[in-house]
This record gives C-alpha cells, structure tokens and sequence, in this order.
C-alpha cells in the first residue's frame, strides 16, 4: 500500500512540473511572438559621418518591412578626393544632407530562433539628398587664373536586391549582416556658382570628371553645360552593411 502511495505521489508531482515546464515555454514562446518590432542603428554608417536608424515591422511568418532614415554630417573618415589636375585644382569634397532607405524582407522560417532573425532575401530602394561646397582653382588656357566658389546638389535614387543574415545574439539583440545589395541607380547633379567662371570650363570639368568616383565608388558619366550646369546619369550602385538591432 505505501508503495502505491509512493507511485501516486511521484506520479503527481511529475505531472505538477510537466504542466508548470509548459505553462513558462507557452509565455516566452507567446512572449517571443509578441515581438514583432525592431529599431537598430546602422554601424558601418557612423564612418561616414551618417546616423542611420532603422525601423523593421514583421507582417507574417515570412514578411517584415522597413524604413531607414539618416542624416549624414560632413565629418566622418570618408571623403570624396578633390580634383586635381592642370587647370582644376580643388580640396577634398564633403557633404552632407539625409536619406531615406525602405526595404521589403522575406525571412526563411527555417532559421529563425526568435522573431526577426536568420537569413532573408528582399528588395529596397535608396533615396540621397546631398549638398557640397566645392572650392579651388580653374586655370585656363591663356593661363588666366579663376576661384572656384560652388555649391553642388546630389539627388540619387536607387533600387535593388539585397541577401542578408540576421544573428540573434540574444532574445532582444540581433546583428544584421547585410551580405549583398546590388542594384541601379539614377543620380543627378547641379552647380550653383558663386564667382564667374568661363564657358570654357565646363568642358576642362567634365575632362576632369572622366574618371572620376562618386558615391558608391562608381565612375559616373558627368556632363554639364553652360545653359544649366546639371547633369543626370544612371549606373550601379550596392548596398552592404553591418546593423545592431533591439525587438520588442
């Protein structure tokens, strides 16, 4: 009889745990689910002088949207190299301005821990709204010397594909890798002068701006003419990055 008792007891207890065991795995899973939200700060902008933030809503098992917003400063350890040539010589280009990064994910379930995480695949489209203060030299033909006091506006729009993983360090702390981000992208330029230049110097510039990198590292096709001082191109452009996430 006290054997049967004996069984009953630890027979009991056993079911006492087990259910207690499930109830805590039913709240951190149903807790887990709840966490449907991400902001993060894009690391590898901050060397550029940019402070980017990104916002990440999942919308299914699958799918999550997002939007990155930044300000980019003019200090930051990357710059744009000056022109240096015969008869254009400027210091090196900064600018600043802001942009606007929305994005479409599809994670594969497969593995995801938490929510928001593993490897995903997706699309994006980049905006960038940029000034510069460009100041040199121009010196002509005739050896006639010019300042160079301008201001330039960069608008560029991209789109593309992206590859990516996220790791999740902890429940709430993820590392966004992004791997991958090729895409297109169309880019305009205008000059606003400041002290008179000769018609001549458009054609000195654009000889000058042949080989010359832009943003993304990408030579671009420049042209500007004396009616308008503007130029529009479209070439390649890629994305990547390294982001330190928290979800709730």
């Amino acid at each position: 009889m006290k054997k049967l008792r004996f069984v009953f007891l630890m027979l009991l207890m056993g079911q006492l745990i087990y259910a207690q065991k499930s109830k805590i795995d039913t709240v951190v899973v149903d807790d887990s689910k709840q966490r449907l939200n991400e902001i993060s700060l894009v690391v590898t902008d901050l060397i550029d002088g940019s402070y980017q933030f990104r916002y990440e809503r999942k919308l299914g098992s699958h799918i999550s949207v997002g939007m990155g917003t930044a300000l980019k400063g003019k200090n930051g350890l990357l710059s744009i190299s000056g022109i240096d040539r015969e008869q254009i010589k400027t210091g090196d280009i900064t600018y600043s301005g802001f942009k606007l990064i929305p994005d479409v994910r599809y994670y594969l379930n497969k593995t995801q821990q938490y929510q928001l995480d593993g490897f995903y695949f997706g699309a994006y489209s980049k905006y960038f709204h940029f000034n510069s203060n460009i100041n040199g030299t121009y010196i002509n033909k005739n050896e006639k010397a010019y300042p160079i006091n301008l201001d330039a506006k960069m608008r560029i729009l991209s789109l593309g594909l992206m590859v990516g993983y996220k790791l999740a360090v902890t429940k709430r702390i993820n590392v966004d890798f992004l791997i991958l981000g090729p895409g297109t992208s169309n880019q305009k330029y205008k000059l606003d002068f400041k002290e008179f230049l000769p018609d001549e110097f458009y054609d000195d510039l654009n000889e000058a701006l042949k080989n010359f990198s832009v943003y993304d590292l990408i030579n671009g096709d420049f042209q500007f003419d004396v009616r308008d001082a503007k130029t529009q191109f479209t070439t390649v452009s890629f994305r990547y990055g390294l982001t330190v996430g928290y979800t709730f």
